[in-house]
């Protein structure tokens, strides 16, 4: 007998439903069809059906999304309600606990979007300070719902969580059809017990601090990038930090400062920061002072594209190691090939400023750039240099931030350590 579905059924088209069987959570506007008299309600939850009629899952619908529905489960017995969202919160919550150290639970991702069911949601958490970015209406919808039961899932687990903060700041939610803003979730309209109260929300300071690897951190949640802190590279600045010791460190792209305070806490001799941004540089060099890393660290606000072939003219073999950690070069598949230009130049004159046995960290953030096409760009760029590259390491982004094989999106960082031979 055919189950009754409580919620409006749509039809995908025989693409949108191959793409759902091989495991992705997406259906596109131009794979999705309304029967007639069907026009859900935009943020809701709708069925989606096959062109045969079978049953492919349930997502969130949005009118105003090229995304036009995000499949949160494909289960037909499951029910919606507030247990089911907790059920999968506290899954969220259980895979941190056995991937990251005890110690590394403080300061990790929650939430990471699809990776974990929760379409378009980031979390990220510094101590004491639940840090959020909502970019698809449906979850936007449930945050009332949501963030006291995470808040609640955590206290319970003796972590103390004092707030939780929205960078809702961007300008993708447009894409949604929501408007942008930032501020503190109203916690204390939630009826479950135990919600930080508004007057001791409103007392909290405008960063907060965290220890990561052990290197001492002032975040910025308020105004700082992303959410107040890059959380992906967590290990893969202490397999950098292991390399520099002793040596002589340029961090390009340096933020602030998460690679070179690792470095120059595992004994680099000494570690140059640069970056384009003069705030990005006063809060690395507190952070230096934070962790009296001063005498063996300094900084420079410099364009890291003007820098380093400036260095290659001036200063060749100045350096023992270099890191580039640089943003996102390209956000679409239309700026690919300017991206890698770009990702071309730094390497290339990485590897001319260092000497034969010199040492390359180096990274892309980007989706878009393939590890295919940024391996490519390595090879390139070490035969324009007339270098060869010893591999050490290569590495993607924590755990905390789990990669789903189905769904390549969630497969973004790249990082690898050579040598140069």
């Amino acid at each position: 007998m055919k189950q009754i579905r409580q919620f409006p059924a749509v039809q995908v088209s025989a693409k949108g439903e191959r793409s759902v069987l091989y495991g992705h959570p997406w259906i596109y506007d131009a794979e999705v069809t309304l029967p007639e008299g069907v026009t859900p309600e935009d943020g809701s939850l709708v069925d989606a059906f096959g062109p045969k009629g079978a049953f492919l899952g349930t997502g969130f619908y949005n009118s105003h999304s090229k995304i036009r529905v995000r499949l949160i489960s494909r289960n037909a017995n499951d029910t919606f309600n507030e247990a089911f969202f907790e059920r999968r919160l506290r899954y969220a919550w259980e895979y941190r606990k056995s991937v990251m150290g005890p110690e590394d639970l403080r300061c990790c991702r929650l939430i990471f979007g699809e990776a974990d069911q929760f379409p378009g949601l980031t979390v990220d958490r510094f101590d004491n300070i639940l840090v959020t970015q909502t970019l698809s209406l449906g979850i936007e919808q449930l945050k009332p719902v949501l963030f006291p039961l995470l808040v609640k899932i955590l206290r319970e687990d003796g972590h103390k969580i004092d707030a939780v903060y929205e960078r809702n700041d961007v300008a993708i939610r447009a894409l949604e059809g929501l408007e942008q803003g930032t501020g503190f979730f109203p916690l204390w309209e939630s009826p479950l017990p135990g919600m930080p109260s508004e007057q001791s929300v409103m007392e909290l300071p405008a960063q907060t601090m965290i220890c990561e690897n052990g290197v001492k951190y002032y975040v910025d949640y308020r105004e700082g990038q992303k959410t107040g802190f890059f959380l992906d590279q967590k290990y893969n600045r202490q397999a950098a930090a292991k390399i520099a010791r002793g040596k002589r460190v340029l961090d390009c792209f340096t933020d602030t400062g998460s690679f070179a305070l690792n470095c120059a806490l595992a004994g680099a001799e000494h570690v140059h920061a640069v970056d384009i941004s003069s705030p990005s540089i006063e809060v690395a060099k507190a952070n230096a002072a934070l962790n009296g890393l001063e005498s063996r660290m300094s900084f420079e606000v410099a364009n890291v594209f003007d820098l380093l072939p400036e260095l290659e003219k001036t200063a060749k073999r100045q350096y023992d190691m270099i890191i580039l950690d640089p943003p996102a070069f390209t956000k679409s598949r239309k700026t690919v090939a300017s991206a890698e230009r770009g990702y071309k130049e730094i390497n290339y004159r990485a590897m001319k400023i260092l000497p034969r046995g010199g040492y390359l960290a180096t990274c892309s953030c980007s989706h878009f750039m393939s590890e295919d096409l940024f391996r490519k760009m390595l090879w390139s760029a070490a035969a324009d240099a007339g270098v060869q590259l010893r591999q050490i390491e290569a590495r993607q982004q924590a755990p905390d931030h789990p990669i789903l094989w189905n769904v390549p999106e969630t497969n973004y960082l790249k990082f690898f350590i050579f040598q140069i031979v």
